[in-house]
C-alpha cells in the first residue's frame, strides 16, 4: 500500500497543507525553533523581588519598634506624676521615686540625687522625643 503524500510533506486531511501554521519546524531544511529558557528568568525574579519584599519588610520592622518604643515612653510620660504645664521645646527629665511611682521634672539629674529613667523633649504635637537615659542614679 503507497500513500497519497510521501513523508516529508505535511498534509491532514482536515487541514490540507497545513505546514505553515503549525507551531513547530516540518522539514530538514526549517530553523531550529529553540524554547527560551525562561525558568532560570523567572527565578532571577523571584530572587531579586524576594529581596526587595525581605528589604521593605526588615524597614516596615523597625520603624514599628521604633515607633513602639516612642509610644512606650509617651505613656510612660504621660501616667507620670508632674505638677506644672509642660512647655513645647523645653527638655524634662523622668524620675523613679521611692514608692516606685514615675515623676516628670525639669531638675536635671546632675542637680540632685534621683534615680534618673530619662530625658525628654516636648514637641509641638506634644509628644515626648527621648533624648538620653539614665545619666545618673
Amino acid at each position: 500500500m503507497q500513500k497519497e503524500v510521501p513523508d516529508n510533506v505535511v498534509f491532514s486531511k482536515e487541514q490540507g497543507y497545513n505546514a505553515h501554521i503549525l507551531p513547530y519546524a516540518t522539514n530538514v531544511g526549517a530553523p531550529i525553533i529553540k524554547t527560551d529558557d525562561v525558568v532560570s528568568w523567572k527565578n532571577r525574579g523571584i530572587q531579586n523581588v524576594n529581596k526587595e519584599f525581605e528589604s521593605k519588610f526588615n524597614e516596615l520592622r523597625l520603624q514599628y519598634q521604633k515607633l513602639m518604643e516612642e509610644f512606650e515612653w509617651n505613656e510612660l510620660i504621660y501616667n507620670a506624676k508632674f505638677s506644672f504645664e509642660p512647655v513645647v521645646g523645653e527638655i524634662y527629665h523622668l524620675y523613679i521615686a521611692a514608692d516606685s511611682t514615675y515623676f516628670l521634672s525639669i531638675i536635671s539629674p546632675q542637680e540632685w540625687n534621683k534615680e534618673h529613667i530619662g530625658s525628654f523633649l516636648l514637641n509641638s504635637d506634644k509628644k515626648w522625643i527621648f533624648i538620653n537615659q539614665n545619666t545618673k542614679q
